[in-house]
């Protein structure tokens, strides 16, 4: 694993900055862009978990299931310092520990190596239910999912056990981008209530209301919040 050598950033106003060191073919710009708010205000403001704490057993876990396009959380753990930024204008090259999805094993702070889309909800379900079997009670599990994974099945089955399961550790961040195939008649979050979620519908651009829907005491259920999104350029 690489570890940081130039000082944090801590600035949202830099994550333009440090998004324009990374260059190359297999960009995915907009799922990147979509993303960077709603990353950003998590590990600002919500996620318990820093450098320090990146293997400590009472961390909050957050995983990428929407791991093309990493552009955003990159930049995002470079800002709050679990990676060098000098890492940055490598990415996606041969030998960088920045792949086009991110690895476990190379980056600090990631959670698990992203792939084939649908599969970070199961994962996270899996997640939250180790750390009840452990009596960890006090982490919480975070999933960061597109709206087109939801036209993977292997989302709904997790949603579907994680209502009548009670996992109230459990935490989906849906960005929706209207990228999905199907969507839903009455909206995303609607799927999740019908499931026994608690859930929210947000401005993906406003911090304030992102903050708000991610800390909405939610007991005895999983909570849900889509983020709806237009991606804008990147610089």
């Amino acid at each position: 694993m690489t570890t940081p050598t130039t000082p944090r950033v801590r600035s949202y106003q830099d994550l333009d900055r440090l998004l324009a060191l990374m260059t190359g073919a297999e960009k995915h710009g907009p799922a990147a862009t979509s993303t960077l708010d709603a990353l950003w205000v998590l590990y600002d403001r919500v996620l318990r978990v820093t450098p320090g704490t990146a293997e400590a057993a009472e961390r909050d876990r957050f995983l990428l299931s929407k791991g093309h396009g990493p552009m955003a959380y990159y930049a995002v753990l470079a800002a709050k310092g679990f990676l060098s930024e000098d890492l940055l204008p490598g990415f996606g090259s041969y030998g960088s520990p920045l792949g086009h999805h991110p690895d476990r094993t190379l980056v600090p702070g990631v959670e698990i190596g992203s792939g084939s889309l649908g599969h970070g909800l199961p994962l996270a379900v899996g997640t939250a239910l180790g750390l009840r079997a452990r009596g960890l009670t006090g982490p919480r599990v975070w999933v960061l999912i597109g709206d087109a994974e939801l036209d993977e099945g292997s989302n709904h089955e997790a949603l579907a056990f994680a209502g009548p399961a009670g996992l109230e550790q459990l935490h989906t961040l849906v960005i929706d981008n209207a990228s999905a195939t199907h969507g839903w008649p009455g909206g995303i979050a609607s799927r999740f209530e019908a499931a026994g979620w608690s859930a929210a519908t947000v401005d993906g651009r406003d911090h304030e209301a992102m903050y708000a829907a991610f800390t909405a005491p939610h007991p005895g259920r999983p909570r849900a919040v889509v983020a709806r999104v237009e991606p804008k350029p990147k610089p």
